[in-house]
C-alpha cells in the first residue's frame, strides 16, 4: 500500500510532467508561427485599419514594440492552437479522481466552456470591434489624427476578448449552479429582470456610449442566460422523490 507521501509526490510528479507536456505543445507551435509573426498582428488590427481615416496608421511609440508586440500575438495564437491539448492534459490529471457521473457532466463542460470562449472572441473580432472602430471613427474631432500605438492596440483586443470570452460563458456558469444546487431553476427565472438590467449595464460599461454597441452585448447576454437556464432544466432532471 502506497504511503501518503509517495501518493503526493506521484501526483506532483504527473502534474510536472503534464505542465511540461502542455508547455512545449505552445513553444513548438509557436515556433512554426514565428515567421507569419507580422502578418498575424495585421490581421489582428485588420478591424481598425480598415475603418481609420484617409492616410491613417498605427505607430509604435516603444522603440522594441514593432518586434515584441507581433511575438505577442503569435505566442497568443499559439496558445490558442494548443489548448485543446493542454486541456486534455489536465482532464487526464483530474480525471481519475472525479466520479462517473461528475465525468459525464465536466467533459461536456469543459468542452462547450472552450467553444463558447472561441465564439465569445470571434463576436468582438467580426461585430463588435467594426462597431466600436467606425464609432470612433465618427465621433473623432475635426483635425485630430486618430491613431493608436499598435501596444494600446493588443491591449484593449486582449481585453475586449477576455470580456466576450468571460460573458458567453454564461450558460456554462448557469448550469453548473443549478447542477451543484447552488440556485434553483424557479430562482433564476424570477431573476429574469435583473438579469436584463443587469445585461445592460455590461454592455454601457464595455461598449462604446451608443445604443447599437450596447445591444450587441446586452442582447447576447440575456440570450445565454436564456439557452443555460434551458440546458441546466435538462442537466437536473426532477428526482422521483418531488414528483
Amino acid at each position: 500500500m502506497d504511503l501518503p507521501e509517495e501518493t503526493f509526490l506521484s501526483h506532483l510528479v504527473e502534474l510536472r510532467d503534464r505542465l511540461i507536456r502542455a508547455l512545449l505543445s505552445i513553444a513548438i507551435i509557436f515556433l512554426c508561427l514565428f515567421p507569419w509573426a507580422k502578418e498575424l498582428y495585421h490581421l489582428l488590427a485588420q478591424p481598425l485599419l480598415a475603418r481609420l481615416p484617409s492616410g491613417g496608421q498605427m505607430i509604435a511609440t516603444d522603440v522594441v514594440g514593432v518586434f515584441l508586440v507581433p511575438m505577442k500575438v503569435a505566442l497568443l495564437v499559439a496558445f490558442l492552437i494548443a489548448l485543446p491539448y493542454v486541456l486534455y492534459q489536465l482532464w487526464a490529471f483530474v480525471a481519475p479522481g472525479l466520479y462517473a457521473h461528475e465525468k459525464r457532466l465536466a467533459l461536456p463542460l469543459v468542452a462547450a466552456s472552450v467553444l463558447l470562449f472561441f465564439v465569445g472572441m470571434a463576436f468582438a473580432y467580426f461585430l463588435v470591434f467594426p462597431a466600436v472602430f467606425g464609432f470612433m471613427a465618427r465621433v473623432a474631432p475635426e483635425g485630430v489624427a486618430w491613431m493608436t500605438d499598435i501596444e494600446k492596440y493588443l491591449s484593449f483586443v486582449m481585453t475586449t476578448f477576455i470580456a466576450f470570452g468571460v460573458a458567453f460563458e454564461v450558460p456554462i456558469l448557469v448550469v453548473v449552479l443549478v447542477a451543484i444546487d447552488v440556485v434553483k431553476l424557479e430562482t433564476l427565472r424570477e431573476w429574469r429582470p435583473y438579469t436584463i438590467v443587469g445585461a445592460f449595464v455590461v454592455g454601457a460599461i464595455f461598449t462604446p456610449p451608443d445604443i447599437v454597441s450596447q445591444l450587441m452585448l446586452a442582447v447576447p447576454l440575456c440570450l445565454l442566460f436564456e439557452i443555460g437556464m434551458q440546458v441546466a432544466r435538462l442537466v437536473k432532471k426532477p428526482s422521483k422523490d418531488e414528483g
